[in-house]
């Protein structure tokens, strides 16, 4: 970026705001995210009182206004469909000045965030536990084995649909979609806690209680031996029919493992959804050829988790509870 007229309104502004509190052109080049020659550049022509050069801009104030309106209304749209509706407002503008406008703006493509769908009476209930556990010590939930589920496949390529927003809006119900919960058909077992994680479970059939039980017996003890010895542990799970079922509490029951009440559709209460993005993002160049090599990468990436990485997200559950809070219930950042 060479010539100051690629600088962005953003750019421009940082450049002059940090070039009067004296910071060097290194800096300012780094912060404005721009190359030190087009800082400098802009200095001097702001010095010498120069008036921008180049064509006369082909669109009105009242024509960036239509299109900001169109953008914000519509931001599931991509670049032509917007074109095409700003321009049939009487706009003449190229489809290249569409995307430059928009990003002066400050839209972005970016991927879409999908939250769980919550009605009324599930943010009041989390709102509930969020209170309740607030002045929960980093000690008390280091005790708590987290656990999930999480679907894998073959391709990591698609990264699903994308929504025209501005930095920092991620969280905006206008760039956001709701998803329900559904049992995916291939999923992978796991538990972590702030000593690391335990053994992966490759799950072969639809989980009901019977399954989950076993689940149980075969890889959740194991995992709860390796990561906490003989010290007292509490469970965490979602509330999953096959979790929730009567035979599945009188397991817990039975073997004297007390269970973490858990408000429903909260993943971004869970530190392991976290943990399985980790993964996954590790995953993304894998080109597995079939579901054997698949399960083999899913094992070696699962291994190379440290217990620092754990015990940090472990740590965030004050943050995650805080936040639930000033949302009073509904989906967080997390």
């Amino acid at each position: 970026m060479g010539k100051t007229s690629d600088l962005t309104a953003v750019q421009k502004t940082i450049i002059d705001t940090l070039h009067k509190e004296g910071k060097t052109q290194k800096v300012i080049a780094k912060e404005a995210g721009c190359s030190q020659s087009s800082v400098s550049k802009h200095i001097n022509r702001q010095a010498k009182g120069r008036k921008k050069c180049g064509r006369k801009k082909c669109t009105s104030s009242r024509d960036n206004r239509t299109l900001q309106r169109i953008v914000t209304t519509n931001p599931f749209k991509n670049v032509g469909e917007i074109h095409k509706e700003w321009t049939a407002a009487g706009v003449s503008a190229s489809r290249t000045t569409t995307r430059r406008l928009m990003k002066d703006m400050g839209f972005g493509g970016r991927i879409l965030c999908v939250k769980p769908l919550l009605n009324k009476k599930q943010r009041k209930k989390r709102l509930a536990w969020a209170k309740d556990k607030k002045d929960w010590t980093d000690a008390e939930w280091s005790k708590v084995m987290f656990s999930d589920e999480s679907k894998f496949c073959i391709s990591f390529g698609n990264q699903g649909p994308r929504v025209w927003r501005k930095s920092g809006e991620a969280q905006n119900p206008r760039c956001m979609r709701s998803s329900v919960k559904f049992p995916p058909s291939v999923m992978v077992w796991g538990a972590m806690s702030s000593a690391g994680v335990g053994p992966l479970c490759f799950l072969r059939s639809r989980v009901n209680a019977a399954v989950y039980q076993e689940v149980l017996e075969h890889f959740m003890l194991p995992a709860a031996d390796q990561l906490y010895g003989d010290a007292d542990f509490t469970f965490q799970q979602d509330l999953a029919p096959a979790h929730s079922a009567k035979t599945t509490s009188t397991w817990f029951k039975d073997h004297g493992i007390p269970v973490l009440d858990w408000p429903a559709n909260s993943p971004d209460l869970n530190p392991i959804e976290n943990l399985w993005g980790i993964v996954k993002r590790r995953m993304q160049y894998a080109r597995p050829n079939n579901a054997e090599e698949l399960k083999t990468t899913i094992r070696a990436t699962w291994a190379l988790i440290t217990p620092e990485q754990c015990h940090r997200l472990i740590e965030s559950m004050p943050r995650r509870i805080t936040a639930v809070i000033e949302a009073k219930g509904a989906p967080t950042k997390y």
